[in-house]
């Protein structure tokens, strides 16, 4: 009988060998637990690193509660963070953005959690991005009781990341806003965004990077800045300004001006039966929007159901209460303009 070649024996495989580093992970999570345990609130039991993170609510204060939530991600901003090598402002960028949603319904942030994942963690790297989200939720009020941590390789480029967040916040039921008490004749009120703040970006980096031929450090002229500084302006957050409009009972409806720019944001909040007449030139459009604009010869319609154009949140106000809104975003030196009215019609916005 022939004799068979002797079987090779398989050298012991881990899972670092696959390209998932466990002691790298531990020791990120000893990095940013502490980042996290800063903004608990009283509410939240336990701590970071259990299987669920846990929330107790205020039953004494909210008697009708119902909670709000939302999960959003910052997109394609990332491309830029990784390019210019600053990762400490996406986290905040995407807490604004998820408090913007759930406040924009009269909502109190309770508390957020987190999704990061990349194909090889670094944990400087995700020390920097954590420390914007606690950054985030201490300046609207939240806890960040938890997240998820994920090294998948193969799967994201070396040095890239994603991030996606999820909000949980309350509110007593009769103060819910959810636009049912839009009237006809009510005025539209818009406050200034910072610039792009989470959208569009596809669009924005294709017009700056593939044919302006922009790098991220170019200075532009029409902008005053770097191309790269432009892009990565803050998402602001709204949430004290609304507080101070719905304590005061001043607004019917406020549309939070995300993806999908005024065009597909404002008739969300919509009764069936009405529209939103919007006039332009009310306000003044911010020039990375009219750069971006003369660089794709780019139409009004897509720039206006793409990206915010300068108008960061649409509250709608009775007409009757419009000067005591004035006022009081007057006092607080909110730069605000009356950007249209309400009308008649099938839920759309109108652009005059």
């Amino acid at each position: 009988m022939p004799s068979t070649p002797a079987q090779k024996k398989t050298p012991s495989i881990t899972y670092a060998d696959a390209g998932v580093d466990i002691s790298s992970g531990d020791k990120t999570k000893q990095r940013i637990k502490y980042l996290a345990q800063r903004t608990f609130t009283k509410h939240v039991l336990g701590e970071i690193g259990g299987f669920g993170g846990l929330f107790k609510l205020d039953t004494e204060r909210h008697k009708n509660p119902v909670l709000v939530s939302s999960a959003d991600g910052v997109g394609t901003k990332l491309k830029l963070a990784f390019d210019l090598n600053v990762h400490n402002t996406v986290g905040l960028d995407l807490v604004n953005h998820c408090v913007n949603d759930i406040a924009v319904q009269g909502a109190t942030p309770l508390f957020f959690l987190d999704y990061l994942a990349t194909g090889k963690l670094d944990p400087e790297v995700a020390e920097k991005v954590v420390s914007g989200l606690a950054d985030g939720c201490r300046a609207n009020g939240c806890a960040l009781i938890g997240g998820e941590t994920a090294q998948m390789p193969g799967f994201y480029r070396d040095g890239e990341y994603d991030l996606a967040g999820f909000i949980v916040g309350v509110v007593e039921r009769e103060k819910l806003i959810t636009g049912a008490d839009i009237h006809a004749g009510d005025i539209l009120v818009g406050l200034p965004s910072t610039g792009l703040h989470t959208n569009g970006y596809s669009l924005a980096r294709k017009l700056f990077f593939d044919v302006a031929r922009y790098a991220p450090e170019h200075y532009v002229n029409d902008l005053k800045e770097k191309a790269g500084v432009a892009l990565m302006k803050t998402h602001r957050s709204y949430l004290n300004l609304i507080r101070k409009l719905t304590a005061a009972d001043l607004v019917a409806g406020m549309a939070h001006i995300t993806g999908g720019g005024i065009t597909e944001n404002l008739p969300r909040i919509l009764p069936k039966n009405l529209s939103a007449s919007i006039e332009l030139g009310s306000w003044k459009v911010l020039p990375v929007f009219e750069h971006l604009q003369k660089l794709g010869n780019v139409s009004q319609e897509e720039m206006y159901r793409t990206f915010n154009m300068g108008i960061g949140l649409i509250c709608v106000i009775p007409a009757d209460k419009y000067k005591k809104a004035k006022s009081l975003l007057d006092r607080a030196s909110e730069h605000h303009f009356v950007i249209g009215k309400i009308v008649k019609g099938e839920r759309k916005v109108l652009y005059v």
